[in-house]
């Protein structure tokens, strides 16, 4: 026997019992062509009806029947943990029909990678705000030892630690980061993928499960305040647009001033430059159409 995986657990993790490796079976086409001869040369001798040759030939039907139940089919995508009077034996990874010993049991394990989203779970944030979460993660067994001697059942294993730790990343990280650079569940979703998916895999690892990817399925702020951080997100918004409006308003107005300079269109005192900013800026920032004035007037009335 050969051993298939190292250990590596995580700190304050206790260590599985045991680890898988891997066990050499037998072709089971050649023990059911050998059981095939038995039973034949078996019911030969039974046939004589003799006392000593009926005794061979019973024998020798009790012995194939006992190799034959040492037969198990395996399909692919699937491996058999074998156990013989509570000592473990070895993981058989070869498929097909193979022969082990007949008094093992014979658990099948499913190395099949596997689709598992969480239930969405009601946390709060690092800034204290409720929000629900919920991920999909995707996983596959690689020791199937683990899987089967270390935990009692390792599917409610994984579920049950992908939402513990659904739950740690939603604590130390904020819903957004208000336009900053800090790492935030909404802004940064690669990051956080990662991070969660790193996290799981460390929480199921004694259990011989091997996270490939996980993500992030939902995240909104939770009902009671899911109104209010909208209002305060459009506020940000239009904030936001304001400022841009603004900053846009401000060099077209400083552009048609030096271009009025430039070409001596007309003089214009510091007062009359100053009305003529205001106006602009009122045109170009207002949320609403502006009426114009004619001045059908000179310049300064």
């Amino acid at each position: 026997m050969t051993a298939t995986s190292g250990a590596v657990y995580p700190s304050g993790t206790p260590k599985p019992p045991v680890d898988e490796v891997e066990l050499h079976t037998v072709s089971g086409y050649v023990i059911l062509i050998v059981a095939a001869v038995v039973v034949a040369g078996g019911g030969a001798l039974i046939s004589v009806n003799r006392g000593p040759s009926m005794a061979i030939g019973i024998v020798l039907l009790l012995a194939a029947a006992l190799a034959l139940g040492g037969l198990t089919t395996i399909s692919p995508g699937q491996v058999r943990v074998v156990q013989v009077f509570g000592h473990y034996k070895g993981t058989v990874r070869a498929t097909g029909l193979r022969w082990v010993n007949p008094f093992s049991q014979r658990r099948a394990v499913s190395v099949r990678i596997r689709n598992q989203e969480s239930a969405t779970v009601k946390v709060n944030d690092a800034d204290g705000n409720p929000i629900e979460m919920a991920a999909v993660v995707v996983w596959q067994v690689h020791d199937s030892a683990r899987a089967v001697y270390a935990v009692d059942d390792f599917v409610a294993f994984v579920t049950t630690q992908s939402e513990t730790a659904i739950r740690h990343v939603a604590n130390t990280n904020p819903y957004d980061n208000g336009g900053s650079d800090t790492l935030s569940l909404r802004d940064h979703t690669d990051e956080i993928a990662t991070q969660l998916a790193r996290e799981i895999g460390a929480r199921v690892s004694p259990a011989g499960v091997h996270v490939a990817e996980a993500r992030i399925t939902r995240l909104s702020y939770a009902p009671e305040i899911a109104q209010v951080m909208l209002q305060r997100q459009q506020a940000g918004a239009v904030v936001a647009a304001r400022s841009r409006i603004v900053e846009g308003a401000v060099g077209m107005v400083q552009m048609a001033l030096v271009r009025l300079a430039e070409q001596g269109i007309v003089d214009l005192d510091e007062e009359r430059k100053a009305a003529m900013v205001s106006n602009l800026l009122v045109v170009l920032c207002g949320d609403r159409g502006t009426q114009p004035v004619v001045n059908t007037g000179s310049l300064y009335q």
